[in-house]
């Protein structure tokens, strides 16, 4: 499934933001983009709270906007705000957000924040980005962001998904990066840097099982012909499953990197405020 229509509307609500185009990756996955407030200044891998007004309230009628923290999947250069986003056909808000249409206006509060960005981490040579599901969605911000490939000799995305038209948003959009002739032109040609490895965990693909088992294995650098991670050299961002985020923090750990932030910069840095 990959259906999606655009359209361009001006927004007419406070705090409101006008779908532009919709696209439906599999039954569990879609994208959307909508216009950016002009206003709007964020670093490539921040978030923002979106959502919809929810139902009336039963007693006094009015109503409540169900929002959420969503990375931003476009980068911070882009003329509109691009979100990558599960269905949850029970979730307060999913249950909603999955059913917009080019047109339809969503709530955007513009107060980005987030620890997905290279201000957290000390200068390195090589870049892991590991993602499960919609995590991606910080990193395909980052890919697009020129700085990636100034400050790195190397990009690694790693990508796991249960099944292969899961990971269907990021292989496209890897193939596109390096096919474009815009992102050459703004890295200088750097996008050659960026390389893909996807995994899948229930559906047989040419590459099968979780990222954390092919680093504790070693396989994973065997796969790509670079040496173990070291605090030296490697530099890393974890955005997924809470379970993801336990275990990468004890395997990078083990490599001696350290966990940054925005205040005090390190070796890896993690997205607390994303779980799916």
């Amino acid at each position: 499934m990959n259906e999606h229509v655009t359209v361009t509307v001006t927004p007419t609500l406070p705090d409101a933001q006008t779908v532009t185009d919709v696209r439906h990756w599999t039954d569990r996955l879609f994208s959307f983009r909508v216009t950016r407030p002009a206003s709007l200044r964020f670093r490539s891998g921040e978030f923002v709270m979106i959502g919809l007004m929810g139902d009336p309230d039963p007693k006094t009628g009015r109503q409540k906007p169900l929002l959420r923290a969503y990375s931003i999947a476009s980068p911070a250069w882009d003329d509109e705000l691009e979100f990558y986003s599960i269905k949850v056909q029970d979730g307060p808000l999913t249950s909603r957000l999955q059913h917009i249409k080019a047109g339809d206006q969503i709530i955007l509060r513009p107060k980005p924040v987030g620890t997905l960005v290279h201000d957290a981490l000390l200068p390195g040579k090589r870049l892991w980005f590991f993602a499960t599901g919609t995590g991606i969605a910080p990193f395909a911000s980052l890919i697009r962001e020129p700085q990636t490939y100034e400050d790195y000799e190397d990009v690694i995305l790693t990508h796991t998904c249960r099944d292969v038209a899961e990971l269907e948003y990021g292989r496209l959009l890897v193939e596109e990066i390096k096919s474009d002739e815009m992102m050459r032109e703004l890295t200088e040609g750097g996008v050659d840097k960026l390389r893909y490895y996807p995994t899948t965990t229930r559906e047989h693909s040419a590459r099968m099982g979780r990222v954390t088992d092919k680093l504790r294995s070693g396989e994973i650098f065997a796969d790509l012909g670079v040496p173990p991670m070291s605090r030296e050299t490697d530099r890393a961002m974890v955005c997924g499953s809470m379970g993801l985020n336990i275990d990468m923090k004890e395997i990078l750990e083990g490599f001696g990197l350290r966990e940054g932030a925005n205040s005090e910069p390190a070796e890896y840095v993690v997205e607390k405020a994303f779980v799916g």
